[in-house]
């Protein structure tokens, strides 16, 4: 018996190695993709366990040669592609997969697909419509922040969030009849009450009036923008307030584009390149080198700051950082919402 099992992990590993070496095509189409994949004939009897997504191949044909090509055709909202947008670009992502052992264990062979389009032009996620998420009024204003989905395509289902992963915090400003607004996140702490308050612990987040610490600390970063009056922070979740109630208090300020300064921007740090980077126009960098020390208002603007623009503290929470090796159940979720 043990000698059996001994061969059928060789005969898996064998059609593993032969899988890894075929011939894979790939054509992405407007709203489809076409696939080819060539088996080896050693493979032939097992086409049924060819997948891409969770669909099998549309077509099977036993070539003269004795190979086989296995075709799939679908369509994007088939076979579970992901839809991701990512700056001015959007990307439909799948796996092909061969998997000789029922679905619950690891596919033997796993080959990333990805179809990349330009992002329509006028496009905007369904979260950026009016309407969605959670708002508030100031000045004339609608305020808008809420915590996203991965796919960063809608409004988040759960509040629960294990360590270590992304927590894309979206804001944005309705100008309506006002002149075109930036909208900035001017500084963010997470407390784990609704309420900032005196003594209250806090995990600082964007500190100096618009500098990402949690980029230096982690992989945090701003997105590129969809437009200049919303804005997304790629978080990373962190240990403060594990396993507990956490809110996130933020400074929002709705902006003249056309004046940045050291006290007005939004500003991440770039590991690779050991410097801070502007995101709004990374060749004015420099404004962010203060992130290092203290950024302060030129005092010209500082003067006339109420005529350039408004500020609105809002409140995301409560999110629920769970250590994902713990092993207590945590049965708190739901949508995040603006407290």
């Amino acid at each position: 018996m043990v000698n059996h099992l001994y061969l059928g992990v060789i005969i898996v590993a064998v059609f593993a190695t032969t899988v890894a070496n075929a011939e894979i095509n790939v054509v992405c189409a407007k709203d489809s993709v076409k696939i080819s994949w060539r088996i080896s004939p050693e493979l032939v009897p097992h086409a049924s366990r060819l997948f891409l997504g969770n669909c099998m191949a549309s077509q099977f044909n036993v070539l003269p040669t004795g190979e086989g090509e296995a075709k799939f055709n679908y369509k994007f909202p088939e076979c579970k592609f992901k839809k991701l947008m990512k700056g001015k670009k959007l990307l439909y992502q799948n796996e092909l997969t061969y998997r000789p052992q029922p679905k619950s264990k690891p596919a033997a062979f796993v080959y990333p697909i990805e179809c990349t389009f330009k992002r329509p032009e006028g496009w905007v996620p369904p979260f950026l419509n009016p309407g969605s998420g959670v708002s508030e009024g100031r000045g004339g204003l609608v305020f808008h922040m809420a915590l996203l989905d991965e796919q960063l395509s809608g409004i988040a289902k759960t509040n629960v969030i294990p360590l270590g992963s992304f927590m894309p915090i979206w804001a944005s400003v309705e100008q309506k009849s006002h002149q075109p607004l930036l909208l900035l996140m001017e500084e963010c702490v997470a407390t784990t009450t609704p309420q900032l308050q005196p003594g209250a612990q806090i995990y600082p987040i964007i500190t100096n009036k618009g500098c990402l610490m949690e980029s230096m600390n982690g992989n945090s970063m701003f997105l590129p923008r969809y437009h200049s009056s919303g804005i997304t922070l790629y978080l990373q979740s962190f240990k403060f307030g594990l396993g507990e109630e956490v809110y996130i208090h933020c400074k929002l300020v709705a902006w003249d584009p056309q004046l940045l300064d050291e006290s007005k921007k939004a500003c991440h740090y770039q590991k690779q390149n050991m410097r801070w980077e502007l995101l709004d126009d990374p060749s004015q960098s420099s404004v962010c080198s203060c992130c290092d020390s203290t950024c302060r208002s030129r005092s010209r603007r500082g003067i006339q700051s109420e005529s350039h623009g408004f500020s609105y503290n809002s409140v995301l929470g409560p999110l629920i950082i769970v250590d994902p090796s713990d092993q207590v159940t945590h049965g708190v979720s739901g949508k995040a919402a603006l407290s």
